[in-house]
Formats: structure tokens, C-alpha cells, sequence
């Protein structure tokens, strides 16, 4: 009896030092910092390079960097409203910001100097140009040749069989960068005939992508040989080391424009305005002169090693909310 006692003496020990040390563990994963939470459709390497500057810049604020791909990130946004417990939107399509912004969810930010933009980048006094995201056709060189295919120069060249299931393309229902692609082609084309072109373009088609980061990483994992995507994502692969190679056809370049908002009523909390502040006035100019060199300031002009020079843009007119879900409703796939 006694042996048990000591027994049961030692267990209750044991036990008590367990619930303690759960007991500090816990009240250590509550850091009791304010958090700020930022929603954001950047590849994973700005990701990371966001969520580094973001740490080393404000150590008193826990501020949680979380992807969604841009179409979720919109219907997310669009249920929720200003239930949300997003703060912050980053990197968002254009045409989806525009979105947010007719629901009414996103803050008025009238009170920044949108001077300092190219005057196609202000169109609306509620959110700001982040970078300016332009499209390419990109192949992996290692892939064509071990297949025995030469670079296609064309769209139509895409439609040959010798093709079926090696490109990648984002869903345009899903995807910014897949949306643009259809619209570019939709206006160099007519409607019709764009999409006559993506019904024959289909059964080429590896994947409709969910994001438009899919494509290149088809590419370089070898599972692709021809990505309709982003041409930063393409550069920062290619000074990387992977053999990938940038090409343009006749029809020129799609592009999107990408930009920065706060939830209405999140701009109240000094928190996210600091953060904000931040994004808008020291960020977003390292985030252009590394990884998308593309124009949106007037006054600053950057360039990145292998980033293509002096690009011809598919006109891209048109682009509003209402086209978007128009063509959108045809998509089928």
C-alpha cells in the first residue's frame, strides 16, 4: 500500500511539472504582439522576401503573410466583406481590386500621392499600383530538344499535336495572369475566334493552372515544355540556372497591373497604417527594382538582369469588371 502511495505520490509529480511546462509553452505561443495579417497572390520567392523585410522591419507586430491565389483571395474577400480578418490586400489583379472596390470593402486612400504613378496606373482613389505584370510564352530549352520540338513562333504553332501535354496554361477563372492572356487575344482576335483558338489549344494543354506561378514551375520541374507566364517569374528562374527562354508573338505581351488596398475599417488600427505606410512608400520600390522592372513610376525606371528591354504590349483595352465576367461566364474549362 505504502509503495503504491509513493507511487501514485511520484505520478501526481510528474503529471503537475507536465501541466506546467504545457502551461508555459502555451503562454509562449501567444507572443502578445498585434498581429496584421496580409493577404497576397506573390510567388513564393516574394513571399519570402516580403515576409524577411516585413520581420526585420517591425519586430513588435506579428504580421502573417499568407498566399491565395487570386481569383480565391477575391471570392474570400467578396463573402466575408469587412468581416474579414485580412488587413492588408497585396499584389492583387487590377480587375479583382475593382471588384472589391464596387462591393465597397476596400478604404479610401485618396490621401496619397498618386502623382508620382504613370497616369494608366490611377483608377481609383481606393487602392495602388504595386508592379505592372507582364505575360510571355516561355519555354524550357531542355525539354523542346530532348522531345525533338523547335521554340514555336506563333499561337498556332501551339495547336500542333506534337505539343499534347506539355503546355501550361492559368485558368483565367482563377487567375489574373490567365485571365490576361484570353483578354489579349480576345482583343487581337475578336471574341470568336479567341475562343474557337482555346478549344483547339486544350488538348495540348497539361493543366489549367489554379495560380499563374503554375506555368513556370511546370517548367522547371520539367514537366512542361512551353508556359504561357509571367515574365518576372521566368527571369528570376533564369538567373537561377534554369534553362528556360522568353518568347513574344506578333500579338505582343499581356499585362496586368497589380496593386496594394486596405480593408475598410482595418485603416483605423496604427498597426496596419504603419505597415501599409511602409509598403507604399520603401517596399514596393525593392520589390520593382527586383523583380519587376517594369514601368508604374514616372521618375524611376529599373532594370533586372535577363529582364526583357523595350516590350511591345498587347493592347489590352476593355479590361473592366463587367467584361471580365462576361467572357468569364464563356470559359469553359
Amino acid at each position: 500500500m505504502q509503495q503504491i502511495k509513493k507511487m501514485t505520490r511520484k505520478t501526481l509529480s510528474v503529471l503537475l511539472l507536465a501541466a506546467m511546462a504545457l502551461s508555459l509553452l502555451l503562454s509562449g505561443c501567444g507572443s502578445g504582439k498585434e498581429s496584421v495579417l496580409i493577404y497576397t497572390s506573390a510567388e513564393d520567392y516574394r513571399v519570402e522576401d516580403l515576409t524577411s523585410a516585413l520581420e526585420e522591419r517591425f519586430p513588435e507586430y506579428d504580421i502573417i503573410v499568407e498566399y491565395m491565389s487570386t481569383g480565391n483571395q477575391s471570392a474570400k474577400l467578396l463573402t466575408e466583406g469587412e468581416q474579414t480578418s485580412c488587413d492588408i490586400i497585396h499584389s492583387m489583379d487590377y480587375g479583382y481590386l475593382a471588384q472589391l472596390d464596387a462591393a465597397g470593402i476596400l478604404a479610401d486612400l485618396s490621401s496619397y500621392d498618386r502623382s508620382i504613378y504613370l497616369e494608366d496606373t490611377v483608377t481609383s482613389d481606393n487602392y495602388l499600383v504595386s508592379e505592372r505584370n507582364g505575360g510571355a510564352i516561355v519555354v524550357n530549352t531542355e525539354v523542346l530538344a530532348q522531345r525533338g520540338l523547335a521554340e514555336p513562333a506563333s499561337y498556332q504553332d501551339l495547336l500542333d499535336p506534337a505539343y499534347q501535354g506539355l503546355i501550361s496554361m492559368p485558368s483565367p477563372k482563377s487567375s489574373g495572369t490567365g485571365y490576361m492572356f484570353l483578354k489579349s487575344l480576345v482583343n487581337a482576335w475578336g471574341e470568336d475566334e479567341a475562343f474557337a483558338y482555346f478549344d483547339q489549344l486544350t488538348p495540348n494543354v497539361l493543366q489549367y493552372t489554379t495560380s499563374g506561378s503554375g506555368p513556370v514551375n511546370a517548367l522547371v520541374q520539367g514537366e512542361a515544355a512551353v508556359g504561357l507566364g509571367m515574365i518576372a517569374q521566368a527571369v528570376t528562374q533564369i538567373n537561377q540556372g534554369a534553362p528556360l527562354k522568353i518568347l513574344f508573338f506578333q500579338e505582343g505581351a499581356p499585362y496586368s497591373l497589380y496593386g496594394h488596398a486596405i480593408v475598410k475599417g482595418k485603416e483605423t488600427r496604427p498597426a496596419v497604417q504603419e505597415v501599409f505606410d511602409y509598403l507604399i512608400l520603401e517596399y514596393n520600390y525593392q520589390n520593382n527594382e527586383k523583380f519587376f522592372p517594369e514601368q508604374i513610376y514616372k521618375d524611376k525606371v529599373y532594370t533586372v538582369e535577363n529582364y526583357p528591354q523595350n516590350i511591345q504590349y498587347a493592347d489590352m483595352s476593355n479590361n473592366t469588371i463587367t467584361e471580365r465576367e462576361r467572357l468569364l461566364e464563356r470559359w469553359a474549362y
